[in-house]
């Protein structure tokens, strides 16, 4: 899967603000996307999404801290730095523990602010490589039967030929059989290069 290229989406009630921000990152060529409303945002929100999302902790309707909810529970993953008055500093602390990744102050030094963009674009390119190199692996293991994939859990587990045997209840011969069906199907040459497959695939990039 190649992943979308990355834009910087921008959740913010205050149209000056919006539209600093759009300027801002469009005068380092940076993707952006705006939204007036947390409820905008979520409309269009989808797990595929990558880049960065800049959202503000305190609107009308929805709040940045609902909307930070929604989209973990939605499986969506996008690094976000709160946006946040003064005032509002307790409150991007309970996002921070909620799971955002940073938030900066209004008024925000540019600079500062493109650099952390930067910083968390590069988290989350190395998301999406987590999660491409994991999609790879497990495909290799979805062509498995369940009498393989049980051999292949006990493999993985330290087991020799003879211990899953006895825990399968089945001859050694037919193990030896399955584990070179596995080899075969997955595409590994050696019993390291097979591990290496399947702790890759039963890795879950950390969001």
């Amino acid at each position: 899967m190649t992943p979308p290229s990355p834009t910087i989406y921008v959740v913010d009630d205050d149209d000056a603000v919006r539209g600093a921000l759009a300027a801002l990152l469009g005068s380092v060529r940076l993707g952006c996307e705006t939204f007036a409303t947390a409820e905008d945002f979520l409309a269009v929100a989808t797990p595929d999404m990558r880049g960065c999302l800049l959202l503000d902790v305190r609107m009308p309707g929805m709040s940045g801290l609902e909307l930070q909810r929604l989209l973990r529970d939605r499986g969506i993953a996008l690094p976000v730095v709160i946006i946040t008055g003064h005032g509002d500093v307790p409150m991007a602390v309970r996002a921070l523990k909620a799971g955002a990744s940073d938030f900066i102050e209004k008024p925000f030094n540019e600079q500062d602010l493109l650099d952390r963009i930067q910083k968390y674009l590069k988290d989350d390119l190395d998301y999406w490589q987590a999660r491409q190199a994991r999609d790879k692996a497990a495909a290799r293991f979805a062509r498995l039967t369940p009498r393989e994939l049980a051999v292949m859990e006990l493999i993985a587990a330290g087991s020799h030929t003879k211990g899953i045997a006895a825990q399968l209840d089945i001859q050694g011969r037919t193990v030896d059989v399955h584990r070179f069906n596995i080899m075969r199907k997955v595409g590994a040459r050696t019993l390291a290069e097979l591990l290496q497959y399947w702790s890759a695939a039963r890795q879950a990039p950390e969001a």
